[in-house]
């Protein structure tokens, strides 16, 4: 089968191959037919080294597809239902999951570090990104990471639930909890941005300021619902225009920068939450001082894929889109096919795309 991969941390170039296999399906795994997968700043990161992955890499964690094949233990889906990959399936009695916080499992993420799922060149290994792979025509996964989604939903619609929209959406609804009549702050208008601004949208916000350097996307985070948008120089001015100097509740930081986190701390009124939503490096420190994080009484929360259940979200998000309460449709920039992928990476580099989605027929 046909597939992108990355050979070295680093490289700018992936390797589209046709050569590709996969291992076995095991008794608990679920083959999936990939039909639509996102290109996400994630993929980036992976394939640059701010998430460590093990090489060879096949990129690619949002995607969406048909069921093809169950092992013999599999109950919860079967061939032909239609399926949302999730990145951090889970197991269901590890601590994370006791306690109700299933996106922090660990147990399939530390697997896909040493269970490459793919072949190549005859039997040479390949590992998937997040254990997943989704830059492929096909993968197997266990069957936790295969959600069922209602086939109404188109899969490109049905791939950006898988990330994006569950990491941003996810983070004002389970993480920040944002009450309606609020005011929202977003830092960053890319696809997960959108997504928090949707969000805002859908609890109630009366106020969402988009901030991005990129004013071109501006009219599109007005769209999804965004009242209002400035640049980061002009935040001060927009912080008095609109809140009176105040701040607003809730301050979103959707770049995974330092930089970003603190001009999402500098929205955020006193008392107020802000939430990091992007995915940084390790080495890069944000600056805070003892003396403000406490006498500026601001919570300072982090939202990791949205602080999710998949197993409720998905097919909750599915609902909203189905509704007409989530726009998907908008946050497409364009649909490409696998062969494209070098071109889709060198656009999202260059920051004015938001999701370029491969479908795959």
């Amino acid at each position: 089968m046909r597939g992108a991969m990355l050979h070295a941390i680093g490289d700018d170039k992936l390797d589209i191959r046709d050569d590709l296999t996969l291992a076995p399906v095991g008794p608990t795994d679920v083959r999936i037919r990939i039909r639509a997968t996102g290109v996400c700043h994630s993929d980036l990161s992976a394939m640059s080294g701010v998430l460590p992955m093990p090489v060879p890499l096949i990129p690619g964690h949002e995607g969406a597809g048909e069921v093809l094949e169950v092992g013999d233990h599999v109950t919860t889906v079967q061939p032909g239902d239609h399926v949302i990959i999730s990145w951090t399936p889970a197991c269901g009695s590890c601590a994370s999951c006791v306690r109700n916080q299933p996106f922090l499992c660990l147990t399939y993420v530390i697997r896909g570090y040493s269970h490459a799922g793919f072949r190549f060149d005859g039997d040479k290994s390949a590992f998937g990104m997040a254990g997943c792979g989704t830059w492929a025509e096909e993968v197997v996964l266990p069957w936790q990471a295969a959600i069922k989604v209602d086939p109404d939903v188109p899969f490109e619609a049905a791939a950006l639930i898988g990330c994006g929209i569950t990491t941003g959406v996810g983070a004002v609804l389970n993480t920040a909890k944002v009450r309606p009549g609020s005011t929202v702050a977003v830092v960053g208008c890319g696809g997960v941005g959108l997504s928090v601004i949707q969000g805002a949208r859908v609890s109630g916000a009366t106020t969402i300021l988009a901030i991005d350097p990129l004013a071109s996307k501006h009219e599109l985070a007005r769209k999804v619902g965004a009242t209002h948008a400035c640049t980061p120089d002009q935040l001060m001015e927009t912080l008095g225009a609109v809140t009176g100097g105040q701040g607003f509740d809730y301050g979103f930081e959707v770049v995974g920068k330092s930089q970003a986190i603190m001009t999402a701390w500098q929205a955020t009124r006193r008392g107020g939450d802000v939430i990091v939503v992007g995915a940084g490096a390790m080495d890069d420190t944000v600056p805070f001082n003892a003396f403000s994080l406490l006498f500026e009484g601001k919570n300072l929360l982090s939202s990791l894929y949205g602080g999710a259940d998949v197993r409720r979200d998905f097919p909750y998000f599915a609902n909203l889109y189905k509704e007409g309460k989530l726009d998907l449709d908008s946050m497409i920039s364009s649909r490409i096919r696998l062969a494209d992928l070098n071109d889709a990476v060198a656009n999202l580099k260059g920051g004015e795309v938001l999701r370029q989605i491969v479908v795959i027929d």
